[in-house]
């Protein structure tokens, strides 16, 4: 019996491999499903690392069902921000595994329990008043699989909560900052961190804060050094950011 040929064994491999990746290139854009009131994007974990995410508030309950039985369908890890309760109990009926996190109003299916990260995202509010949207970014991030501590009620009007807190503000990765009114704690918390700092906004407080934009400026007008500012009430979108952030520490190691 003849030997056979390495160099064209070795060929066919490297062949089936480049046929692979192809095919793996070509399905990071597709597919889609089209259920005619959404196009669910079933692959935006290949390109994203995360599902495509449900925002409830403009959709009827029969709608965020109909897209969430289609993503556990494809065994899909589910978050859904903005949700009634009333949306929680049919998304339940799905699904047993369903969590409702009431001061976010995000509700989250987890298809297995993910090792949170080693490094660690802090989350600060200025106020109590502030912490759902606090709660989002808390949640959001922790679904993605990084470990969240949060530390509330530390506003500019009593320095000196903030000031006790240094361990906490060491031992993180990421910070981000939540607060409305004048919207002055991110730049004191960045002025005395080396790490990357989200702000975000919130509607709260009376009516020359014009719902969060008094806020937002000031923030975007901050002088302290690597804050990154989000959209009025945008706590999935700091989640998203600071989890993306945090996960790069994890691979430099």
């Amino acid at each position: 019996m003849n030997k056979p040929d390495i160099t064209k064994l070795l060929q066919g491999v490297r062949d089936k491999k480049t046929d692979i990746e192809t095919a793996l290139k070509r399905l990071e854009h597709l597919p889609f499903e089209n259920v005619g009131y959404a196009h669910i994007d079933h692959h935006r974990h290949l390109r994203h690392g995360m599902p495509e995410v449900i925002y409830c508030e403009g959709k009827t309950i029969e709608q965020v069902t109909g897209i969430a039985k289609r993503m556990l369908a494809h065994k899909s890890d589910i978050l859904a921000t903005r949700a009634s309760e009333k949306v929680f109990k049919a998304i339940k009926k799905l699904d047993s595994r369903a969590a409702y996190h009431e001061q976010s109003r995000a509700i989250v299916i987890q298809q297995k329990q993910k090792k949170l990260t080693n490094g660690m995202i802090l989350v600060l509010t200025a106020g109590t008043s502030d912490i759902p949207v606090a709660e989002e970014a808390a949640v959001t991030a922790e679904m993605l699989g990084s470990a969240v501590r949060t530390v509330y009620d530390v506003g500019v009007a009593g320095i000196h909560r903030l000031l006790s807190k240094r361990d906490d503000l060491d031992a993180a990765r990421v910070v981000v900052v939540v607060a409305g009114m004048d919207g002055a704690l991110p730049s004191v918390v960045g002025g005395l961190v080396d790490k990357p700092l989200i702000a975000v906004p919130t509607s709260v407080g009376y009516g020359a804060g014009f719902s969060g934009l008094a806020p937002l400026l000031t923030m975007l007008n901050s002088c302290a050094a690597g804050i990154a500012v989000m959209n009025i009430d945008n706590g999935f979108g700091a989640g998203v950011l600071a989890h993306r952030i945090n996960i790069l520490g994890e691979k430099s190691k």
